[in-house]
């Protein structure tokens, strides 16, 4: 396919396909330029339209899409209709692929270590405190220990600002996650996604987490970003039972 992807580099079973989408290879005009896969961003719905079916092409089925909402519920990919509400989807059913979209957030991708069960969740930081991942893990009805997750692309911790509240917040659920802060300003502290993400995992058992290393706020020429942009594309993290 004419758009690019990123292929996640973790030890999952061979039956478990993942994608990461990247922004360069659609035809969505700035500034959404331009593989946007979302429909909610102001892109024109054909050229949408047509991202997807490029995406679509290349896939055993049409991905399950969500209205992600910064929450917890986690439903079955196979039974999802246009107008879910969730932000998080699972399969245990071969050709079915579980998707989120993000453009800062962290989309966090799972499989179990028997390739019997996938899922996808969409984590930002009122996700996280909220407890999404924990209840993906949940969903999958299988051990945390059994389980593997790879982070996807998000704001990195030198540019995610957020305020006191946030981070008193977080170290108000549990104490540890005080070391994914640094102090930035009066106020202000610099957040990091992904390690309060692998905290949260170990919560639920799991201790097999990959990727994580990726900012969408520093590299423009890769990844959407919300927080750099305001209005911009989203990308999607894909997987799915082969």
């Amino acid at each position: 396919m004419a758009a690019e992807l990123l292929l996640p580099e973790w030890p999952a079973p061979a039956n478990v396909r993942a994608w990461q989408t990247l922004r360069a290879g659609g035809c969505s005009p700035a500034p959404w330029d331009s593989f946007n896969l979302g429909d909610h961003v102001g892109d024109a719905p054909e050229r949408v339209a047509a991202n997807r079916a490029q995406l679509r092409r290349h896939l055993p089925g049409e991905p399950a899409w969500l209205q992600q909402v910064h929450g917890i519920v986690a439903v079955d990919a196979a039974t999802v209709a246009k107008t879910v509400v969730a932000d998080v989807s699972f399969s245990r059913q071969p050709g079915v692929v579980c998707a989120v979209m993000t453009a800062d957030c962290l989309p966090v991708l799972f499989c179990d270590r028997a390739g019997s069960v996938v899922a996808a969740a969409h984590a930002g930081w009122r996700g996280l405190l909220a407890g999404v991942l924990e209840n993906t893990v949940a969903a999958m009805q299988v051990p945390g220990d059994q389980v593997m997750a790879w982070l996807g692309p998000a704001i990195g911790p030198q540019n995610f600002e957020v305020g006191d509240e946030v981070r008193q917040a977080f170290v108000d659920r549990d104490g540890a996650a005080a070391v994914a802060f640094v102090p930035r300003q009066p106020g202000k502290w610099l957040a990091d996604i992904a390690l309060l993400a692998r905290q949260r995992l170990a919560s639920a058992g799991v201790g097999a987490v990959f990727g994580g290393g990726l900012c969408t706020v520093a590299d423009h020429g890769r990844f959407f970003s919300y927080r750099r942009d305001g209005v911009t594309g989203r990308m999607a993290s894909l997987i799915w039972l082969s």
